[in-house]
């Protein structure tokens, strides 16, 4: 049992608990229900709910999310058009995102899957910057995507 100032009160029965908490005018919480004995604590609920929130809230500004930036890529496209994109995933990788490559496809390029994997290759290696590929290319939807990071 802990009271509202963080002493502890020691093992005592739930009547006698619910009774010094209603005497303080506050709520009685179980804090740690699988302990043994449980832990309950005499705190007013709405300030209870308040700094749970509060740490809910820094555990997930805690947390790096790491985005994604997608480069979509046409089958057809010029070679100087290629280099720029390569520079862009460039500039990305060493930002620190993760890349997603989108080669598009239409009509029936959609069917010639060993061509469009050459593409995707010949794109690769336009690339400058060390990078490992954390999703091996997949076929579907509009054409082949592929995740890569940097190593």
């Amino acid at each position: 049992m802990i009271d509202d100032e963080n002493k502890n009160l020691g093992t005592m029965p739930l009547e006698a608990a619910l009774r010094l908490a209603e005497e303080r005018g506050l709520d009685l919480i179980e804090i740690a229900p699988g302990a043994t004995p449980p832990v309950a604590r005499i705190i007013s609920f709405d300030k209870f709910r308040y700094q749970k929130e509060k740490e809910a809230k820094k555990q997930k500004t805690g947390q790096r999310v790491i985005e994604f930036k997608q480069i979509r890529l046409s089958a057809r496209a010029a070679l100087n058009d290629l280099m720029i994109k390569a520079k862009k995933i460039d500039e990305f990788l060493e930002q620190g995102y993760k890349i997603e490559i989108m080669l598009t496809l239409k009509g029936r390029e959609k069917y010639n899957r060993p061509w469009a994997s050459q593409k995707l290759n010949d794109f690769s290696k336009l690339i400058k910057g060390e990078y490992k590929v954390t999703s091996e290319p997949k076929f579907g939807g509009k054409g082949i995507t592929v995740q890569i990071a940097k190593k």
